[in-house]
């Protein structure tokens, strides 16, 4: 069974920082992409990075580059997104995703 967990989320200050944890099981960690996802209140979810496990390649979208890093531990299966700067409209629930399969989020909360 696949499972993908987040956590590390929490409330933080406008410039603080966060790193959020996908810990994962019941796929070979070390052949696919996974992602991070977000989704605001009252907004679709949307993409914010992903990386390839394989060979350590990685995406961000445009708001988040230069303030996020996302990392994989292929010893522990787990995926790690550092945010940093973080600002009020990073507010969201972020999730983990490899392919179809989402596991639950982890709420994030950035007051100004």
């Amino acid at each position: 069974e696949v499972q993908l967990q987040a956590s590390g989320g929490g409330l933080v200050q406008a410039g603080g920082s966060l790193t959020l944890s996908c810990a994962t099981s019941g796929f070979a960690f070390d052949r696919y992409a996974i992602g991070w996802f977000r989704q605001a209140p009252g907004k679709e979810r949307e993409g914010v990075s992903c990386i390839s496990t394989r060979d350590e390649s990685t995406y961000y979208v445009e708001p988040v580059k230069g303030r996020f890093t996302i990392s994989s531990d292929n010893a522990k299966n787990t995926v790690y997104l550092e945010m940093n700067n973080l600002k009020p409209e990073d507010t969201a629930v972020y999730y983990c995703q490899m392919g179809s399969e989402r596991g639950q989020g982890t709420l994030v909360t950035v007051s100004s």
